[in-house]
């Protein structure tokens, strides 16, 4: 049975506002077990400019068996980071920060963070993300018209892909964006509300990550008046669409590149790292000749691709596209190079352009490992990042099937992929090194943050997770891409059993017209459902989280809030679980939301859960009662000095 620990996290519930301007007092609150300890003192230490600062925390109330503390925080730094300090009446001190409970002292990075930057679009805690490839998803009858261009190898719309080169970047099967436009209603009927687009400049791939502009749409895609049209129509079904910017690299046929290429002194020659005086050689991507690298210590180029009136950045965020954000593609290595890091600038600059133009914007930066440093509120709302949910999920839900397939040079391997990692293949984990995975990546990440992290099972740059996916894991997956803190997202073909053992495998133009076939039927049914679990209930979207059972079998967690609470249990084989007494407010009065597991309420208060497994279910439960907040503190209860019991 797992022992009652007190908990903080950064919803609304234990912090009274989570976007405070410099200087401002916040209030936080720690729920506590009674009878925990027993304690002496409670307070919070900060640690501003680098300097300790203390507070001291009042016992504000008792609630359905949890004493709450309350305590002042004035913000001091734009990331101010804190964290909670229990002194026991038998001397131990206790600290929790993001990482949990600690009877050492623990490092700075862990702590919970209160973000004195403009806040986060309003909706972003509601949106369910959708991932369309364009040259996959679906095509109009528009497409018929447009000439296979020079660099692209046809494909009919049921040919298998080519995993190998040329075929893996020029395989080309048409799909445009007026296709998007009459397959809208399919994602009104998944719930879906934020459509993301793989970008849809004019390129030299069907990836289109090697743009040859910026200023317009690949005509291939039906051209601007197409964007326009997908755009207005999406808005009008209540889904946003944001696009996919390359900040990193442009393609080498762009016209910025071709202007300086050869040309000493071209006024588009600081844009990039050209590395001899006749311009003809230059840094590029990972090596990649068709993708040079942009040079952000040029101003000229921030003015024309961000912060200009008429910048890259601004055309597409103003009408008539008005698209509602940027997901920013190879975010983690935009700025740096060597001893050079401007990253930190970039993503700052993005965000206060686009702030200008609509405040409601979303930006997400793309850093598929540890992206950590590069999410403290700054500049991205959230990352495309794979170490805080999607790596760890494989390797607990996943089972290798070790099927030959071919990688893009034409070699035949067997060991299962794994996000480019070219040594281990899928790692087998337990649930608890699951959950271990997620607090350690999510740890030193601000609340408010973590909540825009992308929770996706796979993307156009991964296998897909039901390729090698655990019997009867599917429901759980994607359950918990719903259900954990962050912005769940499924990749288009998810919902129709897709698989695909890499990125360019699982890039499988749509199966229209296979929607009556039962197995496909039953999993458009159970994304529905699971999506419409996710919208209905806004615990899941912006309240809190707190672990009640973690062990090697199943995971159990709730998520909460003052007006509702969810409870979640996950596990790959059969539950047999207990909580303890007190653990969880409600549970007599818990409603079936989803999934098929019983619980029960024992005479002293515990709760049995059970089920045979693999499972993922839900119930609703009564919100978290929980004192008024105390009036508003002043900066006189913050002190540099020691906090006294």
């Amino acid at each position: 049975m797992t022992t009652l620990l007190p908990h903080h996290d950064g919803s609304p519930l234990y912090v009274s506002n989570d976007a405070p301007e410099l200087g401002e007092i916040v209030t936080v609150r720690l729920r506590v077990p009674a009878g925990y300890g027993p304690l002496a003192a409670v307070g919070t230490r900060s640690n501003p400019d680098h300097e300790p600062e203390w507070s001291v925390a009042r016992h504000v109330g008792t609630h359905d068996g949890w004493d709450w503390w309350a305590a002042p925080i004035a913000v001091r730094n734009r990331r101010h980071g804190y964290r909670w300090v229990l002194q026991h009446v038998d001397g131990t001190v206790e600290w929790l920060n993001q990482a949990g409970i600690h009877r050492i002292e623990t490092v700075d990075a862990d702590d919970f963070a209160l973000v004195a930057h403009p806040a986060p679009p309003s909706w972003m805690g509601d949106a369910v993300m959708y991932q369309v490839f364009p040259d996959r998803f679906a095509r109009s009858a528009q497409a018929d018209q447009h000439e296979t261009p020079e660099w692209a190898i046809a494909a009919e719309w049921g040919d298998p892909v080519d995993p190998v080169m040329p075929g893996r970047s020029q395989q080309f099967y048409g799909g445009d964006l007026d296709g998007i436009t009459e397959k809208l209603d399919h994602l009104v009927g998944l719930g879906v509300n934020l459509l993301y687009l793989t970008p849809v400049f004019p390129a030299a791939s069907n990836h289109r990550y090697d743009a040859s502009s910026f200023d317009s749409v690949d005509p291939l895609l039906g051209g601007d008046e197409a964007y326009v049209r997908l755009i207005e129509a999406a808005h009008a079904r209540g889904i946003r669409v944001i696009g996919d910017l390359t900040s990193n690299h442009s393609g080498d046929r762009h016209e910025w590149f071709q202007a300086a290429l050869g040309n000493p002194g071209a006024e588009t020659e600081s844009y990039y790292y050209f590395t001899d005086d006749a311009n003809t050689e230059y840094v590029s991507w990972l090596g990649t000749p068709t993708l040079p690298k942009f040079n952000w210590e040029s101003e000229p180029l921030r003015e024309r691709f961000i912060s200009g009136e008429d910048s890259v950045v601004a055309k597409w965020l103003k009408p008539p596209f008005a698209t509602d954000g940027w997901r920013i593609d190879v975010a983690n290595m935009t700025g740096r190079l060597g001893d050079v890091d401007l990253n930190a600038e970039v993503r700052q600059l993005l965000r206060e352009t686009m702030l200008e133009i609509n405040p409601e914007a979303i930006l997400l930066g793309e850093s598929t490992n540890d992206a950590i440093s590069d999410l403290q509120g700054d500049g991205w709302h959230g990352a495309m990042t794979y170490t805080s949910f999607t790596r760890p999920l494989w390797a607990w839900l996943s089972e290798p099937r070790f099927e030959p397939y071919l990688t893009g040079e034409g070699e035949e391997v067997t060991q299962p992929w794994f996000f480019g990692q070219p040594i281990g293949g899928i790692p087998r984990y337990t649930a608890r090194q699951f959950a271990d995975a997620v607090v350690r990546f999510t740890a030193g990440i601000p609340w408010r943050v973590r909540l825009g992290n992308m929770q996706a099972l796979d993307s156009h740059d991964s296998g897909r997770f039901a390729t090698n996916a655990a019997p009867g894991a599917i429901p759980v997956a994607v359950g918990l891409s719903m259900a954990l803190p962050g912005l769940p997202v499924m990749f288009a073909g998810d919902e129709f059993g897709l698989t695909g053992v890499d990125g360019e495998a699982s890039r499988t133009p749509m199966p229209w017209g296979t929607e009556g076939d039962p197995a496909v039927a039953e999993r458009l049914a159970l994304y529905r459902d699971l999506v419409g679990l996710r919208r209905a209930h806004p615990a899941l979207q912006t309240g809190g989280m707190r672990w009640l059972h973690v062990s090697d079998d199943a995971i159990v967690f709730v998520r909460e809030a003052a007006s509702e609470s969810v409870l979640v249990v996950a596990a790959r084989g059969d539950v047999d679980v207990e909580l303890a007494p007190g653990a969880l407010h409600g549970a007599a009065a818990a409603e079936p939301l989803f999934g098929d597991a019983t619980l029960a309420v024992a005479s002293d208060g515990a709760v049995l859960l059970s089920a045979d497994g693999p499972v993922f279910a839900a119930w609703a439960l009564p919100g978290v009662e929980a004192p008024a907040w105390p009036a508003a503190s002043s900066a006189d209860e913050v002190s540099r000095g020691v906090v006294e019991a």
